[in-house]
């Protein structure tokens, strides 16, 4: 883990490190957590190495880089202090890597089972400026700490220099020259020096690189927009709302040279109509927000549904709520809101990926849902999946095909009707200046031709209709794209049975691949699509199943509800994880250990291990008093609003 102020680069040295240890073989699994204001709060990455596939982080640290002292021991200048620092996270045997200037608050961390390293960055520094003509100015380049950070972490883990130099020159682009060149030397003087006091001593090693293979390092919301681009999206809109704007800008970057639009809107409400009106037009359009933003999309949906739009596609990346909430940080707290978001009975699709493979893939098929269903497909991201930075081999397309539905009119001869009563549900659509293809439409409801009606006999046609199609998209939508199920083959008896979606996918996978990888004892069910809901199939596991665990990243257990709803069926346990981070694979075993234990039926989670109702008053009075027990550090840089450091 890299910890320090947002601005100070400790992604950049993260992500450097990801791709030379990707270079040399090694799996990568990268989590962020940062601050909502753009500079000067704190963030922290972790990176997770492994000689294995790995999809999720774990809570201990066994090297931890600190960039300032709110890595140490918090944010204390805070007047009601937010966390108290990432010292506790490292494990005995494990080291913390940090500047000299730190040096007195070091007291302050009282473990002695951990190795306590110090780094000169400043002289360090000043080395490499003065190598390059630039003596005496470590000061004005302080922002290269964490390229310094980054040199000394790998010096002391012991890998080799070379891979990290050559990704240090890859992130600087078009700028590599001198300044890459003083940027590999100062990684390299504090490597050096890393490596010469250091290397060896850590009680925790790096694992032995697999064979190299073709590989790829990709975030969430790149793997959405690559599929979007792959998927023939001509349409992108947007209003500015983290965690989505990613996709946008990364799209941004490349419409020029995909026929793409991104179009930057006033508001939610100009971003879902656009889209729903691109769909019309004949392209296939999209659309990205968060929760707040989706919630001022749903007259919208409506709109899309009632006109039997082909699409839009909407990726909704969920974080925490309710209103603003927690902007950066994780939730899956949208998915019931997302089934039922609208007035009135609004076919909709809805797909949930759980990890960055199932990002692109769904993302691919959620278009041709749109365009072969003519209904509003939402496809349900979250924060976590959106920022974490993966090695994974580079995604099929050869079997992506493209559906583009019903584009025929029915006939040309100036009698078309685009709402047609048909055996399958779906009307053959036009699209602008195709011959035959005028047709009126409306946001009321109206006959066959487009014309508004109140008939009784016409709206209980169409309402089935519509709603029919999506009866006919769980018929047509195969098995694995609903689910996915690992363990014992029916009828066999599963003792216990773990349900996840979205991203807590990960955790689980890889919890039970390591304490039962031949799921004896354990199965796993990730469910992927949530409308249509494979009832039938999720009931029938179910039955199997001796003790059912579902884990839900929201308050109140919507996915448990969900398939209570659905199945009639409830699990005996509800883990529920709402503090504004993810699942971690071991608080995936922690939990299961608690229900086999007799636990209640529902059990909150948070910082690894179960808590107790009150949980949270405790921790916020410990924060208060460490605040008063321990010295007052200075306030960051930044402005503070009042009650900050009294």
């Amino acid at each position: 883990m890299i910890g320090g102020p947002q601005g100070s680069g400790l992604n950049v040295s993260a992500e450097i490190l990801a791709k030379a240890l990707s270079r040399s073989g090694y799996y990568v699994f990268g989590q962020i957590e940062y601050h909502s204001n753009i500079k000067g709060k704190h963030s922290a990455y972790k990176l997770r190495i492994s000689g294995e596939h790995v999809s999720s982080h774990l809570d201990a640290v066994h090297l931890l880089s600190s960039l300032d002292e709110e890595t140490l021991i918090g944010d204390l200048y805070h007047e009601f202090p937010a966390h108290r620092g990432h010292v506790h996270e490292i494990a005995a045997g494990g080291a913390l890597l940090y500047d000299v200037e730190q040096k007195k608050f070091i007291e302050l961390i009282d473990r002695k089972d951990i190795f306590l390293w110090e780094m000169p960055y400043a002289e360090l520094l000043d080395r490499a400026l003065t190598e390059a003509g630039k003596p005496g100015q470590a000061r004005a380049y302080r922002i290269m700490t964490n390229t310094l950070a980054l040199g000394a972490s790998v010096g002391a883990l012991g890998f080799d220099f070379e891979p990290v130099a050559l990704a240090i020159r890859d992130s600087f682009g078009a700028k590599a020259g001198k300044v890459a060149d003083l940027n590999v030397n100062a990684a390299r003087y504090a490597y050096d020096y890393a490596k010469e006091r250091f290397a060896g001593q850590l009680k925790f090693g790096l694992p032995a690189a697999p064979p190299k293979r073709e590989q790829i390092l990709v975030k969430g919301s790149q793997a959405v927009g690559m599929a979007k681009i792959k998927a023939g999206c001509g349409l992108q809109t947007y209003y500015p709302i983290s965690p989505a704007t990613d996709e946008s800008v990364y799209l941004e970057g490349y419409q020029s040279d995909h026929n793409l639009v991104v179009l930057q809107t006033e508001d939610e409400v100009s971003a879902i109509d656009a889209a729903v009106m691109g769909a019309h037009g004949g392209v296939r359009a999209s659309t990205s927000t968060s929760g707040p933003g989706f919630a001022l999309m749903p007259e919208g949906l409506g709109f899309a549904a009632i006109t039997e739009a082909p699409g839009p596609v909407l990726v909704l990346y969920q974080r925490g709520g309710p209103s603003t909430g927690l902007p950066t940080r994780q939730e899956q707290g949208d998915l019931l809101f997302a089934l039922n978001a609208g007035q009135g009975d609004i076919p909709r699709i809805v797909m949930a990926s759980g990890d960055i493979e199932e990002c692109f893939y769904d993302t691919f098929d959620a278009f041709n849902y749109a365009d072969r269903y003519q209904v509003p497909v939402i496809l349900l991201v979250d924060k976590h999946m959106a920022s974490c930075y993966q090695t994974l081999p580079p995604f099929k397309t050869s079997h992506l095909k493209i559906d583009r539905g019903l584009v025929k009119p029915a006939n040309t001869n100036g009698d078309y009707q685009r709402y047609a009563f048909s055996k399958e549900g779906v009307s053959p659509r036009s699209v602008p200046g195709q011959a035959g293809g005028i047709f009126w439409s409306t946001s009321d409801e109206h006959d066959p031709r487009g014309h508004i009606t109140e008939g009784i006999g016409n709206r209980l046609a169409m309402m089935e209709k519509r709603m029919g199609k999506v009866a006919l998209a769980a018929r047509e939508i195969p098995d694995g794209k609903k689910y996915i199920y690992l363990g014992p083959a029916a009828p066999q008896k599963i003792p216990v049975l773990a349900i996840c979606w979205g991203s807590t996918k990960g955790a689980v996978h890889d919890a039970l691949h390591h304490a039962d990888p031949h799921h004896a004892k354990y199965a796993m069910l990730h469910i992927r699509l949530m409308s249509p809901f494979p009832a039938e199939a999720v009931k029938n596991i179910l039955s199997r199943a001796e003790r059912v665990v579902c884990f839900d990243g929201n308050y109140s257990g919507q996915l448990a509800r969900l398939i209570r709803t659905e199945t009639g069926v409830s699990v005996h346990h509800s883990v529920v994880k709402y503090d504004g981070r993810p699942f971690s694979e071991d608080e995936i075993m922690v939990a299961l250990g608690a229900a086999k234990a007799g636990a209640p039926e529902r059990l909150a989670i948070s910082e690894g291990r179960v808590i107790e109702p009150g949980h949270g008053n405790v921790e916020f009075d410990k924060m208060l008093e460490l605040r008063e027990t321990n010295p007052k550090m200075l306030a960051p840089m930044v402005p503070l609003p009042p009650g900050y450091n009294r």
